[in-house]
């Protein structure tokens, strides 16, 4: 299941992914490591919420922006 649905809101598995990174996953594989999504998930549904302005990803670690913040 992608992790933003088609009208731009996090997924059910996007929200799972932000309160992991809200958490202090910040790497693919403690994200992996929280959630328990294999890793072609994990890597996809980051690249899916970092393009939907719901992470950045600076110095190889993800962080939530205002916008995450907001839809926790």
């Amino acid at each position: 299941m992608p992790c933003v649905s088609p009208d731009g809101k996090p997924s059910e598995t996007g929200i799972v992914t932000l309160k992991a990174v809200q958490a202090g996953a910040d790497t693919p594989e403690k994200v992996q490591e929280a959630t328990g999504n294999p890793m072609f998930k994990v890597r996809s549904g980051l690249r899916d919420l970092v393009n939907a302005g719901y992470l950045e990803l600076k110095g190889g670690k993800y962080s939530l922006t205002e916008t995450a913040l907001d839809a926790l």
